[in-house]
């Protein structure tokens, strides 16, 4: 069985949201969960009859929002630390955690370690589309600054993602540029097109708007450009489900049709909305690793646990490892 190391102070709104969420999943999936934390807060969380399904790991130091990422790999009785190292050290899959996101993947990059072949671990997340699938996006944060041979491992690994967790058959993966001409992009973008001109399941440049047409799968960029992608995202649904909300004010003979497109709007807020995908995986690491927002209600907890018992179910490491061992022999 499955065992997930979460970590349970980490959030905004502490532990409350995080057993929640946790007691959710275990009602729909068989898996072991293990609660890091400080047991006089999530104990009386717990109803008695799950208290023999949840394992409480005692932790009392808790990496706040504010304290730099690197403080994490100092602070060796922090929550994130001691869940991190669970999976280190094989006690446990995967780990999942809704706080400070530089310390989470500072320390599952190094006390992890990184997949052969892998130079920058990437954070993927999943965008809606017109035919009401999704597409993967990475990086979206993990890196600010990438080279060519990075894109292309994100690439790689997306594929495998989408291939093995998402359930898409011959994934499409396009790389993200202004434009879709093969020689449009910055130097970065041109180098990694032509590394990737022949890998299977490459189909060139991508647009923006390529990413909810459907029109691919998985879209590669570096993490600036694809946390700017996710947060543009949130914000203009939000902003259009306001505007209509404040058009509906101004003008109440429009009341019925603005009504109806503050409908499809609040569904596409849904869409995006990281409770109903749950966390972003970080890819590349030896393991499992699940990065959550840090307001995390108790269904993005649930979900981000779903991520983690899929990421290890599926082998997606085991995979990547597969690709990037064939890109290297065939010297695309």
């Amino acid at each position: 069985m499955v065992k997930i190391a979460i970590d349970a102070m980490g959030g905004d709104f502490g532990p409350e949201p995080i057993v929640k969420g946790c007691i959710q999943a275990l009602k729909k999936k068989k898996f072991t969960p293990i609660l890091v934390g400080k047991k006089s807060e999530i104990l009386p969380l717990l109803p008695k009859r799950y208290r023999d399904k949840i394992s409480i790991v005692e932790c009392d130091d808790v990496i706040s929002m504010s304290d730099a990422a690197t403080d994490a790999v100092k602070r060796k009785d922090s929550t994130i630390y001691k869940a991190v190292e669970m999976v280190r050290n094989g006690e446990a899959d995967g780990v999942v955690s809704a706080g400070h996101s530089g310390a989470t993947m500072t320390l599952a990059t190094l006390r992890l370690g990184r997949l052969k072949g892998i130079a920058r671990p990437a954070l993927i997340t999943f965008m809606p589309t017109k035919n009401g699938t999704r597409t993967s996006v990475l990086d979206v944060g993990a890196n600010v600054d990438s080279k060519a041979e990075h894109l292309v491992q994100f690439a790689i690994m997306g594929g495998c993602y989408s291939e093995n967790v998402m359930g898409v058959k011959n994934p499409r993966i396009g790389l993200l540029a202004n434009g879709e001409e093969d020689s449009k992009g910055n130097e970065v973008t041109k180098a990694a097109h032509k590394l990737l001109k022949d890998y299977e399941g490459f189909i060139g440049n991508v647009e923006g708007g390529d990413i909810f047409n459907g029109s691919c799968d998985v879209v590669t960029c570096d993490g600036f450009i694809g946390n700017l992608v996710l947060k543009t995202s949130e914000g203009v649904a939000s902003t259009i489900s306001g505007l209509i909300k404040d058009y509906i004010r101004k003008s109440p003979i429009a009341i019925t049709g603005a009504l109806l497109m503050r409908k499809v709007f609040k569904l596409l807020k849904k869409e995006i909305d990281y409770a109903e995908i749950g966390g972003a995986p970080l890819l590349g690491i030896k393991g499992c690793a699940i990065v959550s927002h840090g307001k995390s209600n108790a269904k993005a907890m649930e979900n981000a646990i779903y991520q983690a018992i899929a990421y290890v179910d599926t082998g997606v490491n085991e995979h990547i490892l597969e690709k990037l061992e064939e890109y290297k022999q065939k010297d695309i």
